[in-house]
């Protein structure tokens, strides 16, 4: 159609960064074979939504931090293409290069003017053993990170709470509240899968919404997340209901 040349080119880009912890204390009581699970078992949920939502593009990266952090998925992967390749768990918590590499990639270029919010998923069992404070400082110098939707997943109860709320940003004034404004506490296999299911559909789906049907502009990150899913221990869950 000669007026609308670009009519079929109106989707933005919308980016999903897993930022997963592959220190050694991943590898006890299966927790690194879960998160492996959990996200390749999400993958086909996140599928239907992206085309569900043909305005936004979802393009799907990862970062692994143990004693360094390395891009695991380092170009932006339409979500109906990616094959999800096992993280190992081995050695510290680098958290602190992971925000900083993450950082990087959150300019204009590379990242796209038109695009939508990125979620930055943080998930983590420990505490950080690097400057985690300056690797959120440079993280939360670039505007694409201050927009983004920023969540966190606990494993167990072990993982330093405090570090992963100040990634998501303030929490709500309700100690009580059940919210994603506050870290995700995944107790056994089932709760995280649940969360990393509701992470890259329920949140996906919010954030490629048109505008129109939201009431609102996505390009101040103010989207509304969607409720918590229920997180109930499934004794029939084929990884185990373990709790760590």
């Amino acid at each position: 159609m000669p007026g609308f040349p670009n009519v079929r080119l109106a989707n933005r880009p919308l980016h999903f960064i897993y930022l997963c912890d592959c220190s050694g204390s991943m590898a006890a009581q299966g927790k690194m074979q879960s998160l492996n699970q959990a996200i390749r078992q999400s993958l086909p949920g996140m599928t239907r939504v992206a085309r569900d939502n043909p305005e936004a593009r979802v393009l799907v990266r990862a970062v692994s931090f143990a004693d360094q952090a390395h891009w695991h998925i380092a170009e932006p992967t339409p979500v109906e293409g990616l094959q999800w390749r096992d993280l190992q768990a081995n050695g510290c918590t680098a958290m602190g290069a992971a925000l900083e590499l993450v950082a990087e990639q959150l300019h204009t270029p590379p990242m796209e003017e038109r695009a939508l919010p990125p979620v930055l998923v943080l998930i983590s069992d420990g505490q950080p053993t690097d400057d985690f404070d300056a690797g959120l400082a440079r993280l939360m110098r670039e505007p694409w990170a201050q927009k983004a939707v920023r969540l966190a997943i606990a494993l167990g109860h072990d993982a330093d709470l405090e570090v992963l709320q100040q990634f998501i940003g303030p929490a709500p004034a309700n100690q009580r509240e059940r919210s994603p404004r506050r870290p995700l506490q995944a107790s056994n296999a089932t709760s995280l899968a649940q969360y990393i299911q509701w992470a890259s559909t329920a949140v996906v789906g919010a954030a490629s919404m048109p505008t129109s049907r939201l009431g609102g502009s996505h390009d101040d990150g103010n989207i509304p997340l969607p409720d918590l899913p229920p997180t109930e221990m499934d004794p029939m869950d084929d990884v185990g209901p373990m709790v760590w």
